[in-house]
């Protein structure tokens, strides 16, 4: 079994979902960690399908929870590449910090390196979205030196026509244009429209307030299909 099945397997058996490799060297912030691992957790169906009154406190603290797991993931993903000899860094919150720039995004978003790894797309929420889970989902990700077999990048959205989460979205943050590589994400979604109505739902739902809300998650016609299954 070669280093990629080995660190497939490995981050499934640990709790990943999912697991893809792509080629950032166009964008690595850590010059010679070209390639990057990406992953995520789903969140329980039933907490979403919970979420019509979007945020919950179920949903926070899943959130929460997921945010650790993921941490952890992405420390073993890194152990395991030096230890087989190659150079890792995992891009963990606890690393990263909470001071996010004038977007609220990493230098090098997960998000970026899942597309670009094939696993799926930016939905017009600026969320990733697969076709499996919809956006009821959580990311991480580690630079590498490691050569690993690299994707088939996704370089457009394939939302197409859709418009729920739009229409679901009372911040008024999701104006509709389909994603592609070459936007940024503030050229589809006005993260401060959704940050201002975050915080007004969620000290009426949770009784503080905070930047999460979830109505999009929940409102993806994706996400639905997944919460439905058995």
């Amino acid at each position: 079994m070669d280093l990629s099945h080995k660190l497939k397997k490995y981050l499934i058996k640990n709790g990943a979902n999912e697991v893809g490799f792509a080629d950032i060297r166009n964008f690595t912030p850590k010059p010679g960690l070209n390639n990057g691992v990406v992953f995520y957790i789903t969140y329980p169906k039933e907490i979403i399908r919970n979420m019509q009154n979007a945020p919950t406190p179920e949903y926070v603290k899943e959130l929460v929870s997921l945010n650790s797991r993921l941490d952890e993931l992405g420390e073993k993903c890194e152990k395991f590449l030096i230890k087989h000899d190659y150079r890792a860094y995992a891009q963990t919150k606890k690393r990263l910090g909470t001071d996010f720039g004038e977007y609220n995004s990493f230098e090098l978003p997960h998000k970026t390196i899942a597309t670009r790894s094939g696993l799926g797309w930016i939905g017009k929420s600026a969320l990733f979205t697969t076709t499996k889970y919809g956006s009821a989902l959580r990311l991480s990700s580690v630079l590498t030196d490691a050569p690993l077999p690299v994707g088939n990048p996704i370089l457009k959205s394939k939302c197409g026509k859709c418009e729920i989460c739009k229409d679901a979205c009372p911040g008024c943050a999701i104006s509709g244009i389909e994603w592609n590589h070459k936007l940024k994400r503030n050229d589809f979604y006005d993260d401060k429209k959704c940050e201002k109505y975050a915080l007004k739902i969620s000290k009426e739902n949770l009784g503080k307030a905070d930047t999460v809300c979830g109505k999009c998650i929940y409102a993806c016609p994706h996400t639905q299909k997944f919460i439905k299954k058995s």
